[in-house]
């Protein structure tokens, strides 16, 4: 369950992420309300994750699925580059959070 609230939690930074852009420095009044709502909800979720997750991993899932989905989003609607080492680099962060949940290994919570 860990897993999903960290994944949720990332599809809400991306939403805040890309609501700063909409809410032009918090001076439009709904995008700027969006975005404080889903930073609240993403760090909700980030935190009923760590509760049985390791914080270094946890953290490193939920930005760097916040980043690919945020730079992913400007690609495809803010027209940013997509050149190929962009893309690449943005691979690269794919394959790291790969690589934590494949070499994640399940520890009893004590708490």
């Amino acid at each position: 369950m860990a897993w999903l609230y960290i994944l949720i939690a990332s599809i809400f930074e991306i939403s805040w992420a890309v609501g700063l852009k909409y809410s032009e420095g918090f001076t439009q009044l709904i995008p700027s309300i969006f975005t404080i709502i889903t930073m609240i909800l993403s760090y909700v979720f980030l935190a009923l994750g760590v509760k049985t997750l390791p914080i270094g991993t946890a953290y490193a899932v939920w930005t760097g699925i916040g980043a690919i989905g945020t730079a992913v989003y400007g690609i495809i609607f803010f027209d940013e580059p997509k050149d190929f080492l962009r893309v690449f680099f943005i691979f690269l962060i794919v394959i790291g959070i790969i690589g934590l949940r494949l070499t994640y290994k399940s520890e009893p919570y004590i708490g």
